[in-house]
């Protein structure tokens, strides 16, 4: 799993590029922990995630719940949806 990390003021951008799975999962939640202060808008790209575990899934509720603001996903191929 590669990430990507831009970060305007309140709004954060994620781009994902691989496996959102058991072993990757702790460390996107673990980013994303380290980037949460102050953010309003949380977008994640998902045009290169090419497989999501139910553990992933987890991390981006969990994501969800404690955002602030507003939380959307991008670009989810039809495999991951």
């Amino acid at each position: 799993m590669n990430t990507t990390f831009n970060r305007n003021g309140e709004e954060l951008q994620i781009s994902i590029e691989g496996r959102l799975d058991t072993n990757t999962a702790p460390e996107f939640e673990s980013l994303l922990e380290n980037n949460y202060s102050g953010v309003t808008s949380l977008t994640i790209d998902c045009e290169k995630l090419i497989y999501i575990s139910s553990a992933g899934l987890r991390v981006l509720l969990s994501a969800h719940k404690r955002m602030k603001g507003a939380m959307k996903l991008t670009n989810v191929g039809e495999l991951v949806m």
